[in-house]
């Protein structure tokens, strides 16, 4: 009798926004200390000796270590937690209020498939979970919890997210760059070598030199002879030859000097730490944006996990409006 009284009381308070920490004698303690009250949820609490847990847990270090460390990123740090001890509480008490609790016979199944993929005995898991420091139980009741987690989602959110047609077609014409196959280039080139990279008059002689070579092919010498006769870096015996690459293999300086090149152009001269290069795209290959229904199911995913994410932010937000939450730091 005495019991119900006290849930009835709890509840009362709860509801008229009173501190939860008043229903608990004061006990002179370390034991209160650690275990008082950090946050209500609902009908639910959060006690410090939890959130320290879930400190040591997540940073492998205790919130006395932590605070050492550094105190801005302790409170940071707890605070994010705490925030996740909270959605925790409300999917749980969600879970709860719509029956969607995972069974027995579920977590079994999971922790076959577990197995199964695996190829694992029941002690081969039993090993592996002991390297991970985590029993059985706990294996259990983390599945236990994603399988609840799943069914919320499911029943509250993924029923509500609803993709058309146009939507993938738009993102599609939106982001060309997204589903472009790879490209690849077979370029030459000749590298004018700088031996001493402070000296100046170096840098300018080598400069009038790859002007005096880039006019000559422009005005029609063989990239490939002048490549041989002047180059001093790789593939110089062979016209410069540097062979073929993916375009997003490449540095970013020579990216630029072939971007806007046709096949057989030559790019303008490019000044680098170790000398000056001339590059020649000899061929590019692919780079061509792939159909539509070629990439509409990945398009789908994309736009289904940003919606979903979308929407269970949404969903979260109204539950927290309309829960009774209360942090007590």
């Amino acid at each position: 009798m005495e019991k119900i009284v006290m849930n009835t009381m709890k509840a009362r308070l709860l509801s008229a926004g009173i501190l939860i920490v008043l229903l608990f004698p004061v006990i002179d303690s370390r034991a209160e200390i650690s275990n008082r009250v950090v946050s209500v949820v609902n009908n639910d609490i959060i006690t410090l000796y939890e959130l320290n847990n879930r400190v040591k847990k997540r940073t492998g270090k205790t919130s006395d270590e932590l605070k050492q460390m550094s105190e801005e990123y302790f409170i940071q740090a707890r605070r994010e937690l705490i925030e996740e001890m909270i959605t925790e509480k409300l999917e749980q008490q969600k879970i709860e209020e719509l029956k969607l609790q995972a069974s027995q016979e579920e977590v079994d199944s999971e922790i076959e498939n577990i197995k199964k993929s695996n190829n694992w005995t029941q002690e081969d898991l039993i090993v592996s979970l002991k390297d991970q420091d985590m029993t059985l139980e706990e294996l259990r009741a983390q599945i236990k919890e994603q399988l609840e987690i799943s069914n919320l989602i499911n029943y509250e959110v993924k029923s509500k997210a609803v993709i058309l047609e146009s939507q993938l077609l738009k993102y599609y014409q939106d982001n060309p760059d997204k589903y472009k196959e790879d490209e690849q280039v077979h370029v030459a080139g000749i590298f004018l070598l700088m031996k001493d990279q402070n000296n100046k008059d170096e840098l300018n002689e080598l400069t009038k030199k790859g002007e005096e070579t880039l006019n000559r092919i422009k005005n029609g010498e063989d990239f490939a002879a002048l490549a041989k006769e002047y180059s001093q870096g790789p593939g110089a015996d062979e016209g410069g030859e540097l062979g073929k690459f993916n375009t997003a293999e490449i540095d970013a300086e020579l990216k630029k000097a072939i971007d806007g090149l046709s096949d057989g152009g030559v790019s303008g001269l490019i000044t680098r730490d170790t000398g000056i290069q001339i590059i020649k795209l000899i061929k590019r290959e692919g780079g061509k944006i792939k159909p539509f229904e070629e990439v509409r199911d990945k398009i789908y995913d994309t736009i289904y996990h940003e919606e979903l994410n979308k929407k269970y932010t949404t969903w979260l937000k109204d539950l927290k409006d309309n829960s009774y939450i209360k942090i007590n730091f």
